[in-house]
């Protein structure tokens, strides 16, 4: 039962956050579009972006699209690493790692209120 609330705090606070950051990247925030920018990402595939990422987060709240919700969230951030270990960023690697590793930990705990 305890596992239970902590993956569904767990899975609330990645929903937070993937909807935090897929609304900054689909109303192109400037601080996204520095971010990206440095990859050559336009303006277009930044705001495709946080429309995928938002979907993820949509995804994830429901027992049967739930692994696809962490699938492509996990996928977004693993993108984000492997950008910024190409530009030798570490300390953005450091900080993207726990939240790929927060997806990973909710897979493993399955869909909390899913009947056995």
């Amino acid at each position: 039962m305890i596992l239970k609330i902590i993956n569904s705090v767990l899975i609330l606070f990645a929903v937070f956050m993937g909807t935090k950051h897929g609304w900054n990247m689909l109303t192109a925030k400037p601080e996204m579009l520095e971010m990206f920018g440095k990859w050559n990402f336009s303006k277009n595939a930044v705001v495709i972006n946080g429309a995928v990422t938002l979907l993820a987060s949509i995804l994830i709240l429901f027992p049967k699209t739930f692994v696809w919700g962490n699938f492509l969230m996990a996928a977004g951030i693993l993108m984000i690493i492997c950008l910024q270990l190409l530009s030798k960023d570490l300390k953005g690697v450091a900080i993207e790692i726990p939240f790929l590793l927060l997806n990973l930990v909710i897979i493993y705990l399955q869909y909390p209120l899913k009947n056995n």
